[in-house]
């Protein structure tokens, strides 16, 4: 059980330097009293901030700290649980975080979340929301259980009856079966591979002892062929080269010929160059009898001299230039025919090309019969080797099946442990177990308010309200005030189920404006009657109408602003 003993704190929200400080433990019934604004809500926004690192209300942490001194915010709280006592601190500017138990450090060298972690799972054994449901009821940022997810109700109850183990648990085996079934599978793949290479040996082992002793003369005889093979590829590759080498002589003349018809078609281009001038001066003495520069009269008779001299160059020429075609034309009619021998003999070096590859080729598979026939030769024809290696492998298969085996057991025990401990198993059983004594405590606390209905949570923790005409409800169709009643009745129902458990059991109950808002004064009064009931609480109720209800209480604060800082004015 968590006994809380002390609260504190300063520069928090609206308190200033000065520290308030609020023993827990002081009155079994305590009424918290002042304006709105005074800071009497701080109470549980100090709290939460200092067990979960979050307000109750909705605030920003950097809204948290007081804006006026804007430093040294802190927060203490001092609780037990057994014989150990403890203290947690949290700041703001500088960030603080510390636990301390019977007035030791706590060891800080995790990160902050797992600190955190720590303190809600190793000592509160508790989290916020499950915090919220079994110590605090509030009209602002509380969440009524029938308002939460099922997911979340259902960490509440599991959090209340401590059977969130079975979760951690779940989450463990899960990962231990993932883990069994990846080695099943390598298992499983290591004995077919296993198996596989028993089989091969003894088909090689059998292969050996089957085996023919005319297997080196087949491949004798395939060397043999080969050498045939071979021995035709190089007779008819000399042949092939005599024939390159006769082709070979007859365009031995081609650089001569290819130079002879270079120069023949130099001569060509400059015969031509020449037949163009004495035709262009041939033309000109025709055509002209007076000089076109100086316009003076051509002789006649020089001029026909000229003529006769030009004509008969050109004559000349023109007979010459018909030989000069003559010869070229001859001339690359050789060229021609060099270049169809050149292309004959590319063709025969291919076709040697070709022949020397597949010589290449029957060099190779000579030698590859070669190490078949020496291997054969020198291979222990016993098989001793060949038996050892299969002994070796079949025991190393015998030890690989015994470990698969062993491995498929231990995850079918994984199996049923996942089957106990999930949704449906071990949790389940024990939520059924407690849903009868939940519901009728439920009842029993709603009908101690006068609200008399038949109110039912099922296994998924989703209600069924009867009215006594048998009509049915839901949480959703009450009024504010019904629904407030369902609330305490579920929050005293939590704190019974957490007491016979000894889970989340506490003795704090906070109450915060719950008398201001939804409750009438018949359900206030069927409230305290509730309260006289309860033993070893320390209950304080937060409320700025409270000044109606002082003979109900053992004990009053009041809070007020002053200078605007939150200070605590009047303790009765």
């Amino acid at each position: 059980m968590v006994i809380f003993h002390k609260i504190s704190w300063k520069n928090f929200l609206s308190t200033g330097n000065t520290k308030i400080e609020i023993n827990l433990r002081e009155s079994p019934t305590t009424l918290i009293i002042g304006k709105n604004g005074s800071g009497k809500s701080t109470i549980l926004d100090a709290l939460c901030f200092a067990l979960f690192n979050k307000p109750y209300r909705i605030i920003k942490k950097d809204q948290m700290i007081n804006t006026i001194n804007n430093a040294d915010s802190m927060v203490e709280v001092y609780f037990s649980i057994g014989p150990k006592a403890y203290k947690v601190r949290r700041g703001i500017k500088p960030s603080v975080f510390e636990i301390y138990q019977d007035g030791a450090l706590i060891n800080q060298n995790a990160s902050g979340i797992d600190y955190q972690k720590y303190l809600e799972q190793n000592i509160l054994k508790l989290n916020y929301r499950s915090f919220c449901q079994v110590v605090i009821l509030g009209s602002s940022s509380y969440e009524p259980f029938m308002k939460m997810r099922a997911s979340y109700r259902r960490d509440v109850i599991e959090e209340i009856l401590d059977i969130k183990v079975f979760a951690s648990m779940n989450l463990l085996l899960r990962s231990k079966q993932q883990e069994l079934t990846k080695d099943i599978t390598t298992l499983r793949h290591s004995v077919d591979l296993i198996e596989n290479k028993v089989n091969l040996q003894e088909q090689h082992y059998n292969d050996l002892s089957k085996r023919d002793t005319d297997q080196i003369d087949i491949k004798q005889k395939d060397i043999e062929k080969a050498q045939n093979d071979k021995r035709d590829y190089m007779f008819r590759i000399e042949s092939l080269n005599k024939e390159i080498t006769q082709n070979q002589l007859q365009i031995a003349d081609k650089t001569k010929v290819s130079a002879k018809m270079t120069q023949l078609q130099k001569l060509e281009a400059k015969i031509d160059q020449n037949l163009k001038t004495h035709k262009k001066a041939l033309k000109f003495f025709e055509e002209n009898k007076n000089c076109p520069t100086c316009t003076q009269d051509i002789k006649e008779e020089f001029r026909q001299d000229k003529i006769d001299e030009e004509r008969r160059a050109v004559v000349k020429l023109q007979d010459g230039y018909k030989q000069l075609l003559s010869e070229i034309t001859k001339q690359e009619e050789k060229i021609s025919n060099f270049d169809k021998v050149s292309e004959r003999i590319r063709s025969i070096e291919t076709n040697v090309a070709k022949l020397n590859t597949s010589i290449d080729e029957l060099k190779r598979y000579s030698d590859r019969l070669e190490d078949e026939i020496e291997k054969l030769r020198i291979e222990d024809t016993s098989g001793l080797n060949i038996k050892e290696e299969i002994v070796r492998l079949k025991q190393e298969l015998v030890k690989t099946k015994e470990d698969r085996d062993k491995v498929i057991d231990e995850k079918k025990y994984i199996d049923v442990l996942r089957q106990i401990v999930d949704d449906s198993g071990a949790r389940a059983q024990i939520i059924k177990k407690y849903l009868p004594v939940m519901n009728k405590l439920i009842n029993q606390y709603l009908q101690s308010m006068d609200f008399f209905v038949s109110f039912h949570l099922d296994e998924e923790f989703k209600e069924t309200v009867r009215s006594r005409h048998m009509d049915t409800f839901n949480y959703n169709n009450f009024s504010e005030g019904e629904k407030m009643r369902i609330d305490l009745s579920l929050l005293f129902t939590w704190r019974s189920i957490a007491k016979m458990k000894n889970s989340v059991n506490t003795n704090l109950l906070i109450l915060d404006e719950i008398f201001d808002s939804s409750l009438d004064g018949q359900g206030t009064d069927d409230f305290f009657k509730i309260v006289k009931g309860l033993t070893k609480e320390n209950i304080y109720i937060i409320s700025h109408k409270g000044d109606i209800m002082f003979d109900k209480f053992t004990n009053i604060i009041k809070f007020e602003k002053y200078q605007n800082f939150t200070r605590i004015v009047d303790v009765w």
